[in-house]
């Protein structure tokens, strides 16, 4: 454990984590695959001595906490069950390196396109919206769907409108019916919903502002430039690939929490942003790579069995995957019987394939 801990100092641990699993997720992402983009927080409240300890907004107390910002980068299709945690990154403010959060944000991007391509779209909330961000997306030929704040404006038939304005003016073509699980209880949505073309002050690319009315006083306005027909089918795609950031926020909570990254007692800034690699490549292992093969069903099958979870809502079993590694590793000498691959030299460390 003591190499292991000594190995986090290495300045290049992160770049050949990510790169690595970048490579592992990079042939299932497909054209339509959605690379949901997600800002958050590692809050550090009681911390003093840890390194660039900056400011960061607790998504879960809704207040200000020492902390550090991540940016993540997770894989899902509109359809099926596939979720592909790619990348993690941890920042801070108030770090020498700092050089804006654009710029953590579009090498991020630029990371996973070195082994994507042009392959998958971009969705990012509020904040994706700025310029800094939307043009370099449309110089590198990248898909994207963007949720717009209140205050942009876009181009409408020759004319810069705020957006708000051209959301409220919008016709809404259709409506559908969804149903949004909210703690233990669901909720039922009636969904309106529409598109006009524009493009942003001084760039000529045809894009789409898609409007959504329903969730609340005010409507959500995704930008794109994924071409739209105007058909129902086409529409609802884009809404519903914007829907799917409900299923990619459980995820996030999943890594956060199951590997409890606010207890991490890291000082150093390398120490702790070589850690989210380490986190995201175990992530990508229990979310991606266990079932793949036979033998990873097999131990799939054995994790879920020695995690002794009882499921209320079994869709997001990743919690149980989780629960049942630590199982395995910390409350058993050897590992599960029939899967001895190799022999193993007693050093302390327990084996996952054992």
């Amino acid at each position: 454990m003591q190499d292991g801990s000594r190995q986090l100092e290495r300045e290049e641990l992160w770049d050949h984590l990510t790169e690595a699993v970048c490579r592992l997720a990079a042939p299932q992402i497909k054209d339509n695959t959605l690379l949901v983009l997600d800002i958050s927080d590692i809050s550090k409240k009681y911390a003093k001595k840890m390194e660039y300890l900056g400011m960061v907004r607790d998504g879960s107390e809704k207040q200000l906490a020492s902390g550090y910002w991540t940016c993540q980068v997770v894989g899902t299709e509109r359809e099926g069950t596939t979720i592909l945690p790619v990348l993690n990154k941890l920042y801070s403010d108030v770090s020498p390196e700092w050089r804006g959060e654009n710029r953590v944000m579009l090498e991020v991007i630029d990371t996973v396109s070195r082994h994507t391509g042009k392959r998958g779209i971009w969705v990012l909330d509020r904040g994706g919206d700025r310029g800094e961000i939307l043009r370099p997306l449309l110089k590198r030929e990248l898909h994207f769907l963007i949720r717009l704040r209140g205050d942009r404006h876009l181009l409408y038939r020759g004319a810069c409108l705020p957006v708000v304005d051209l959301a409220s003016s919008c016709p809404m073509l259709y409506m559908e019916r969804v149903v949004r699980e909210e703690g233990t209880k669901e909720k039922v949505y009636f969904l309106q919903f529409g598109f006009r073309k524009v493009r942003l002050p001084g760039r000529s690319e045809e894009l789409y502002l898609v409007v959504v009315k329903g969730f609340g006083e005010k409507p959500l306005m995704l930008l794109t430039n994924v071409k739209i027909t105007g058909s129902r089918k086409d529409l609802w795609r884009m809404v519903e690939s914007y829907l799917m950031r409900w299923r990619i926020e459980e995820t996030i909570r999943f890594i956060k929490q199951s590997y409890q990254l606010e207890d991490i007692r890291l000082l150093t800034y390398i120490r702790l942003q070589n850690i989210m690699a380490l986190v995201m490549a175990v992530a990508y292992f229990t979310m991606a790579y266990l079932g793949l093969k036979t033998k990873l069903r097999v131990l799939m099958r054995h994790l879920l069995k020695a995690a002794k979870r009882v499921f209320g809502i079994p869709e997001f079993r990743f919690y149980a995957l989780a629960d049942g590694i630590k199982e395995h590793l910390f409350a058993r000498k050897w590992g599960f019987q029939g899967l001895n691959l190799y022999p193993k030299p007693d050093f302390g460390q327990k084996w996952l394939f054992s």
